[in-house]
């Protein structure tokens, strides 16, 4: 197909491919956190989700059941046939720390995991903690310029939290500075857009830890690598199971999307201009089966390379 077709028609099945994938996975996450009418009726289950949160008066979130992050992801493996560990890497340099691991098996191009936290659009790189000094190794940049800090996020949350996307960096000590612009810079990108509602992200989402991929040592090839992810908001529905929000009064981008995976809106052309959250995932480069993954970093030549770096590719 890749010879046949050109390089936006390419783009587009990639985005659907990866985009219906990411579908059935929330479709995955409701079954196993979203209580039923048969849950309702059932006095243990009730018991379970007296402390649910965001209160019970609040008609936009919906309860959820009180599982922990390693509850919510022992129940995925048995739905999707995986699950992602972090733990110490097979590394054996003493920088390498913690690795992230797939339980399980997957095929080539299946999505392992998401990069999860704060995006950041070009005209915002200054506010970001640890960019220009070297210092913050959660960094992931995309092919357009737009860079993802998932240091915030950190493992994601624990039983019923949920998090919202306004209030993840307040408390960072290396934020300070940046912490009296909050109010101005730091929303989610659906409220720049006029949206006053609340969007909670389900912080017990158990494949958002694509930070931990290490870089392959001297040897090793890497088995996943990058993939774009431009998130229709359209999608609200999901918008609860995707770890991103957006840095500042950043100008929404739109993006035309083919009506075939899109339920509504649809222009007369069989597209649609809708609002993206630009977001990064990982995907198998190749079929996978309980291994540590491993991500080219591709560091840039122009820095001072770490002494761990050993370049996949020096072109």
């Amino acid at each position: 197909m890749a010879d046949k077709a050109s390089v936006d028609v390419q783009q587009m099945q990639v985005q659907e491919n990866v985009h219906s994938q990411i579908k059935s996975f929330c479709t995955s996450m409701d079954e196993i956190l979203l209580q039923n009418e048969k849950l309702v009726n059932d006095p243990f289950e009730l018991s379970r989700q007296a402390n649910v949160l965001p209160p019970t008066n609040n008609p936009v979130v919906p309860k959820r059941r009180s599982l922990s992050l390693a509850e919510v992801s022992k129940r995925l493996k048995d739905q999707i046939g995986y699950q992602l560990n972090v733990r110490p890497s097979q590394i054996s340099h003493k920088d390498a720390g913690q690795g992230l691991f797939l339980d399980g098996a997957v095929n080539v191009g299946a999505v392992v995991a998401f990069y999860p936290g704060v995006v950041y659009s070009s005209a915002y790189h200054r506010y970001i903690p640890g960019y220009h000094d070297n210092k913050n190794p959660y960094l992931v940049t995309r092919h357009d310029g737009n860079v993802i800090d998932a240091q915030p996020w950190g493992s994601g949350g624990d039983e019923q939290e949920l998090w919202n996307g306004k209030k993840m960096v307040v408390n960072k000590p290396d934020m300070e500075g940046v912490e009296k612009r909050l109010d101005s810079l730091n929303k989610p990108l659906e409220e720049s857009q006029g949206d006053n509602s609340d969007n909670f992200l389900e912080r017990r989402n158990p494949l958002a830890l694509a930070h931990f991929a290490n870089h392959p040592a001297k040897g090793m090839l890497p088995n996943v690598m990058i993939c774009p992810y431009d998130f229709p908001l359209t999608e609200s529905s999901m918008r609860v199971y995707i770890p991103n929000v957006l840095f500042g009064n950043a100008e929404v981008n739109t993006k035309a999307f083919g009506n075939l995976w899109l339920k509504s809106g649809a222009s007369r052309n069989g597209e649609s201009e809708v609002p993206i959250l630009k977001t990064v995932v990982l995907v198998a480069s190749r079929a996978l089966q309980d291994e540590e993954l491993f991500l080219n970093y591709r560091l840039s030549n122009s820095k001072q390379l770490p002494e761990w770096y050993n370049p996949v590719d020096e072109e």
